[in-house]
């Protein structure tokens, strides 16, 4: 595979990261292992909480970027906006710390609010049982995965600066269509990191059918389900699988792809519709200098 530019990589996203936002991270001082004075960019935390009309929804511990896109996705993928529901307006307040979506219809989730619980993921509670029943009926379309599709996505997304190159600590979530990555997000939780990416989708009218969801995190039970109640055939990762993650992807027919690094990877999901149009052994592994913090370890 041809060496590219870091530009010129970048120059294909819609959305790409900005590590160097002034808001994202802080200089902390303190002592390494000599006991030697040293710095480190360490990664900013600050709470969001989302309003759906006059009802609050949940606070979650996030970045700061993308506001709207967060709360959209979040709302979206919780099943408390609907495909058809008018958004009629979006007030973020930045100094309160809070999002209002408001909506044509009257909504009213206080029960299901009361029956929040959190999940394994990090920073937001999700009603995990309903978003169970939102998978019923969803049928994903039988697209083709080609490999060469895997492999430059997995060279273009590690190559692209991040705040998780540059400081560690956080996830990310790139929304991309056979070999272009298109919205790159990231945050604290990898919850967050997809959900401002549903935002967007939802926001722009973007369909998942032709889609691939990239995530640097684990594919459990819950990423299995966002992705496939925003429509998108494939979930690809560099980390590992949970075994309930695995089940309900074969369930409802998602391609699942994990342990994504350099020329290696495992499918424990719609292995049918993988296409192998590259040879692993012409992809060579991850140069040192761009392998991910942890790349190691799930």
């Amino acid at each position: 595979m041809a060496k590219r530019d870091v530009s010129d990589i970048t120059d294909e996203f819609l959305i790409a990261p900005d590590p160097d936002a002034a808001r994202l991270t802080r200089l902390v001082e303190g002592f390494d292992q000599t006991g030697a004075p040293t710095s480190l960019a360490v990664v900013e935390e600050r709470p969001l909480t989302i309003f759906l009309n006059s009802q609050e929804i949940v606070t979650a511990m996030t970045i700061g970027d993308y506001p709207e896109y967060l709360a959209l996705g979040f709302l979206r993928n919780q099943g408390m906006l609907g495909e058809d529901d008018e958004i009629t307006g979006v007030d973020y307040d930045e100094e309160l710390e809070t999002i209002v979506i408001r909506t044509a219809r009257q909504t009213d989730y206080e029960e299901k609010m009361r029956r929040k619980t959190r999940t394994s993921g990090c920073a937001v509670g999700t009603v995990f049982g309903d978003m169970m029943e939102g998978l019923s009926g969803v049928t994903l379309p039988l697209g083709e995965l080609r490999t060469s599709w895997l492999y430059a996505l997995s060279h273009k997304i590690n190559r692209t600066p991040s705040l998780y190159l540059t400081a560690g600590a956080i996830h990310g979530t790139v929304l991309c269509q056979r070999d272009r990555p298109l919205v790159y997000m990231e945050d604290v939780g990898r919850h967050n990191a997809v959900d401002k990416v549903a935002g967007w989708m939802l926001k722009h009218g973007a369909r998942g059918d032709d889609k691939i969801l990239y995530t640097t995190g684990r594919l459990t039970s819950e990423m299995v389900i966002k992705t496939a109640m925003m429509g998108i055939p494939t979930l690809a990762s560099r980390s590992g699988f949970t075994a309930w993650g695995v089940e309900i992807a074969r369930e409802v027919g998602l391609t699942l792809i994990g342990r994504l690094r350099g020329q290696r990877f495992i499918c424990l999901s719609g292995h049918g519709r993988l296409v192998r149009d590259a040879d692993p052994a012409q992809v060579g592994e991850e140069d040192r200098k761009h392998r991910r913090k942890g790349a190691g370890r799930d």
